[in-house]
């Protein structure tokens, strides 16, 4: 018959510790039939922060997330180490529990714990080295890994030592069925999430990789772009609705210089200047990357900016394009299509793609100065371009070869005769 005891778990604070920041040091104590042990974790949290209560700090900002997650993890270990030693009739005291948890996870991290270190350094250097938009990637990274620790394992953390290949492969099973996500977005996930373990490894935390055999590749994406002749199609078209004649104007702005919509809303005339040639160009930094990118303004682009550098709305927001929003904008970019009769996805992006190939590379500009304009981080990205260029090379060549091959038929039947 297994002897059962009265046990406890309760975090709280030392107000007579309190540090040189006015910090107070959290403790756990454990109570069993009534005697006790009490060890420090290691964090540190504000007097008024601090909700002796319910044993937890106050509040939904970073810190109290991760203080709190650790403070579960710990309940759930010392519930397990109690467990454990009542099934394996081991002595049962506050001191042998303590000793064993003390001895056996003191140095060890869990894996929200690695994940909070890497996003506050990552937040901390927005605007310097990183964009917004890829802190909050990682962000919802973090929330889907957490959802699938719920999900999968019914706890709030592990610790970075359980992780092995096959929580890989179930978070990619997960992403994919149960959160509905496309395979490249998949990917995106996990190599988010393999950044975050390979911190781990780099700082030993983590021993082993469960990357090591993992084997994700992206698929390729088939990307549209307009044709000359498409181009020409929504140049030449006037449209009745004022709105539409500026998403036209500002679509064909990007077709012209490569830039995406985060970059052209932000545009002032002040990025716009002489460049080595005496020409007029765009200088920016990429806001995804953070890379420069130089474009000298061809003439349709030059026309766009003289048509609105007296709009009232670019005027007062000292802006070089009156940009409306993302959503809308490509709400409007799907009537333009239809009344044009195009009868393709058109998105913003649309509008780089076909930059990088019917603007660029099909005219023959070479690809280290297309990647240069596009702001790529390195030239293999723009490769993918010049692969669709060479496509379309060979679609048009295998009409052109058909035309050929029934003109020599007809003119070799003609002999015959």
């Amino acid at each position: 018959m297994q002897l059962r005891h009265t046990f406890s778990i309760l975090p709280l604070v030392r107000k007579n510790r309190m540090n040189t920041n006015g910090e107070l040091p959290i403790y756990i104590r454990i109570t069993v039939d009534g005697k006790r042990q009490e060890f420090f974790i290691k964090q540190w949290v504000e007097a008024k922060s601090w909700d002796s209560r319910k044993g937890k700090v106050r509040g939904n900002k970073e810190h109290a997330r991760v203080t709190n997650l650790h403070l579960d993890h710990i309940r759930t270990r010392l519930n397990a180490i109690y467990n454990q030693f009542i099934q394996e009739n081991k002595l049962v005291t506050a001191s042998s529990i303590k000793e064993h948890y003390i001895g056996n996870r003191s140095n060890q991290r869990s894996l929200f714990e690695a994940f909070a270190y890497h996003n506050e350094q990552m937040k901390a250097q927005v605007g310097e080295g990183y964009a917004k938009a890829t802190y909050t990637k990682f962000l919802t990274t973090l929330k889907l890994t957490k959802e699938f620790v719920e999900y999968q394992y019914k706890k709030s953390d592990l610790y970075l030592s359980e992780l092995r290949y096959q929580f890989i492969t179930d978070f990619e099973f997960y992403l994919k069925t149960v959160r509905k996500c496309a395979h490249n977005t998949t990917m995106k996930y996990l190599t988010n999430f393999r950044k975050i373990i390979n911190l781990a490894v780099t700082n030993e935390w983590l021993e082993q990789d469960p990357f090591t055999k993992f084997r994700g590749s992206k698929q390729e994406v088939k990307r549209d772009f307009l044709t000359e002749e498409e181009l020409e199609q929504i140049t030449q078209k006037a449209f009745v609705a004022e709105r539409l004649n500026l998403v036209k104007d500002t679509f064909l702005f990007c077709c012209y210089t490569g830039l995406a919509y985060v970059d052209v809303a932000k545009l002032s005339p002040q990025n716009v200047s002489t460049g080595i040639d005496g020409e007029q160009w765009l200088f920016i930094d990429r806001q995804k990357t953070g890379n420069s990118s130089h474009v000298p303004l061809l003439p349709p682009a030059l026309a766009i900016i003289d048509k609105y550098q007296d709009h009232p709305e670019a005027v007062n927001k000292g802006i070089l394009l009156p940009v409306i929003s993302n959503q809308k904008l490509n709400a409007y970019l799907k009537e333009i299509a239809d009344i044009c009769g195009i009868n393709k996805h058109l998105t913003f992006h649309v509008a780089r793609h076909t930059f990088a190939t019917t603007v660029t590379l099909t005219n023959g500009i070479p690809i280290e100065s297309v990647s240069s304009m596009l702001g790529h981080k390195s030239i293999k990205t723009t490769q993918i371009y010049a692969k669709v260029v060479k496509k379309k090379i060979s679609e048009d060549m295998k009409v052109l070869r058909t035309k050929y091959l029934k003109k020599e038929a007809i003119n070799s039947s003609k002999t015959i005769g």
